[in-house]
C-alpha cells in the first residue's frame, strides 16, 4: 500500500478549488496580480499533480494591471463542471466577480465577463441546483466593502450574467461565538441538504466549519469539522469537496506556512451518523495517508526549465500583465529577456520579473546568467521577491561588468550586499540561488567558463554575500524571479538585457 505525506502541493498554491471529471481532477488557485493568472494543475489520483495550463492571460482591466498591484486581482477562485463546461468564478474585490469556461481546462479559456460589479465581493461559488436554479455564495472583504465575517447568497441566471434576485446574508459570523474572519465559501448539494463548507479565524490561525440547511436560504446548522488540534498543521482550512469515481470523499485545503506561502492538503473525509463530514483524523489533518489510488505515486509540478520550446511554460508568470517584448523564448536553449527602462530602480515597482513559486522545501536554482548592453545601471539576475527583495546578478557599470547582490523594499534605495568586478573582463556567470528550510538564500557564481586552472579549483564557487532572509509577499509567499532592465532613459538596443541559459531547479536533494 502507498502512501502519501502532507503537504501534497508543497507550494504557494493559495485558495485551492478542484473538481472530478471522470477519473480526472483538475484544482485551480489565486494568482492576484500574477499574468497568466489562474493556474489549472491535473491530476489523476490527487497526490500527483502537473500544471497544465493559466485560464487568465491578463487580468482586468487590462490597463489598471499594466503595473503590479500587489495583493489585488484575483483572489479565491471557484471551479465547477456544469452543461458540459469548465466554469471558473473568481473575485477581484476592487472591480467585481467574474466568470470564464471552457470545454478543456487546458484551454483554451473565454474571455473573462463580470457578474456582479463592485467592491469588496470575494470567494464566489456558483451551485446549479437541483430545483433547477442557479446560485451564487461569496463573503465580504471588509478593506473594500466596511462589512466582513458573513456569507451572502444570491439568486444568478444559469448562465452566470447577472442576478435574478435580491442578495440575503445567510450567515453572521458575528452572530456566532468565536467567529471571526468567515470567508471562502464553497457551496454543494447532499442528501437533500445545502452545504456551505467555509473557513474562519484567519488564514494562519483558524479551521474549516461545515454549514447545512434544507433551504439555500437557511437558516444554517454548522459544526467545526478541521482544526489544528494537538497537529504541526496551522490554520488548516479553505479547499474543495472531492469524491473519487469509486464513492470516497476527500478535502483539498491549505495551511499558510510564510514566506512559503499556503501549501495545500489532502484529507480523507467520512460521513458520521448524523450525516456530517469527518474530515482528516477526527477532525485533525493527517500528516499522512494511503493514497486513493493504490500504487500512485505522489509528485509535484515540473520547475526546471531547458527553454527547449517556443514560447514560456504554464509555470511562468509576471508581476503584471506581459508587453509583447518582454521575453523572447524561441527554443533554442535560453531565454532572452530584454532590458526594461525601471524609473526606481526597484523591482516591486517592475511587471517585467518572470517569477515561480518559492518550494516548500529547502532548493537551488542554477542558471548561466549573460549581460549584453553598455549602458550604465544594465543589469539581469536572480531575486526573491516578497514584501522585500534580494537579488543576485551582473551590473554594468562604467568600467565593467560586476558581480552584485543587492536587497530593495517598497520605499528607499537598493541597499548594495555585496560588488565585485568578474574576472577577465567576462559578461557571464553562472548563478546559484539557495533557500534554506526557513527561507534564508545564499547567492553564489563562478565563472562562465571556468577560470583557466586545475579543474575543480577553476570552476570553483564563490559565495556572493552573507544570507539573506525572504520575506513574505502581499497574500502570498515569496518568489524566484529572473528580470533585466536599465535606467530610464538610458540608450538600450533591442539587444541589451540578460540571456538565461536552462534554470536547473533541484528542492530536497530531487530534481525538480
Amino acid at each position: 500500500m502507498t502512501h502519501y505525506s502532507n503537504p501534497v502541493l508543497d507550494a504557494d498554491w493559495p485558495d485551492p478549488d478542484a473538481v472530478r471529471v471522470g477519473d480526472d481532477y483538475w484544482l485551480i488557485a489565486s494568482s492576484f496580480n500574477r499574468a497568466p493568472g489562474l493556474p489549472v494543475l491535473h491530476s489523476r489520483d490527487l497526490v500527483s499533480w502537473e500544471h497544465v495550463a493559466n485560464a487568465l492571460p491578463a487580468v482586468p482591466p487590462a490597463g489598471h494591471y499594466a503595473l503590479p498591484r500587489h495583493g489585488s486581482g484575483v483572489w479565491a477562485p471557484s471551479l465547477r463542471h456544469h452543461d458540459g463546461l469548465f466554469w471558473i468564478v473568481y473575485p477581484d474585490p476592487d472591480h467585481g466577480i467574474f466568470v470564464l469556461t471552457a470545454a478543456d481546462p487546458r484551454g483554451p479559456w473565454s474571455e473573462p465577463w463580470c457578474l456582479l460589479p463592485g467592491q469588496g465581493l470575494i470567494d464566489p461559488c456558483p451551485l446549479w441546483a437541483d430545483d433547477g436554479r442557479a446560485y451564487l455564495v461569496h463573503g465580504w472583504a471588509k478593506s473594500r466593502a466596511g462589512v466582513k465575517n458573513r456569507l451572502t447568497v444570491v439568486e444568478v441566471d444559469p448562465a452566470l450574467r447577472r442576478a435574478v434576485g435580491p442578495a440575503r446574508t445567510v450567515v453572521d459570523g458575528d452572530e456566532l461565538p468565536g467567529f471571526r474572519t468567515l470567508e471562502g465559501p464553497k457551496l454543494y448539494q447532499r442528501d437533500g441538504w445545502y452545504w456551505i463548507f467555509a473557513p474562519a479565524g484567519g488564514v494562519a490561525t483558524g479551521w474549516q466549519t461545515a454549514f447545512r440547511s434544507r433551504s439555500v436560504w437557511g437558516p444554517y446548522e454548522h459544526r467545526v469539522v478541521l482544526e489544528q488540534g494537538d497537529t504541526p498543521v496551522n490554520g488548516p482550512h479553505q479547499g474543495a469537496w472531492v469524491d473519487t469515481p469509486d464513492g470516497h470523499d476527500w478535502f483539498l485545503h491549505f495551511q499558510d506556512r510564510g514566506v512559503f506561502g499556503r501549501v495545500v492538503h489532502l484529507q480523507p473525509v467520512r460521513w458520521d451518523d448524523d450525516g456530517w463530514p469527518v474530515l482528516g483524523d477526527e477532525g485533525r489533518p493527517v500528516l499522512a495517508h494511503p493514497t486513493p489510488v493504490p500504487g500512485a505515486e505522489p509528485g509535484e509540478p515540473v520547475r526546471s526549465d531547458d527553454f527547449s520550446a517556443p514560447g514560456l511554460a504554464p509555470r511562468w508568470h509576471w508581476q503584471a500583465n506581459p508587453v509583447d517584448g518582454w521575453a523572447v523564448a524561441d527554443g533554442a536553449g535560453t531565454l532572452r529577456l530584454p532590458a526594461q527602462p525601471s524609473a526606481r530602480g526597484n523591482l516591486r515597482d517592475q511587471g517585467a520579473v518572470l517569477c515561480q513559486q518559492l518550494p516548500g522545501q529547502p532548493s537551488t536554482w542554477e542558471t548561466r546568467v549573460a549581460l549584453s548592453g553598455d549602458a550604465p545601471g544594465t543589469r539581469a539576475g536572480v531575486a526573491v521577491l516578497g514584501r522585500e527583495y534580494a537579488w543576485a546578478g551582473l551590473l554594468r557599470t562604467p568600467v565593467g561588468v560586476e558581480v552584485t547582490v543587492r536587497r530593495g523594499g517598497t520605499y528607499g534605495d537598493e541597499e548594495i550586499l555585496a560588488q565585485e568586478p568578474v574576472p577577465g573582463g567576462a559578461t557571464s556567470v553562472v548563478l546559484r540561488t539557495a533557500v534554506d528550510a526557513e527561507g534564508a538564500v545564499t547567492w553564489s557564481w563562478r565563472p562562465d567558463p571556468p577560470a583557466e586552472g586545475d579543474g575543480a579549483a577553476a570552476a570553483e564557487w564563490h559565495e556572493a554575500a552573507a544570507p539573506w532572509q525572504a520575506r513574505v509577499g502581499h497574500w502570498i509567499g515569496a518568489e524566484v524571479g529572473l528580470f533585466s532592465s536599465a535606467p530610464l532613459g538610458a540608450d538600450l538596443r533591442p539587444d541589451d538585457g540578460g540571456t538565461f541559459g536552462p534554470v536547473r531547479v533541484a528542492v530536497a536533494g530531487k530534481d525538480a
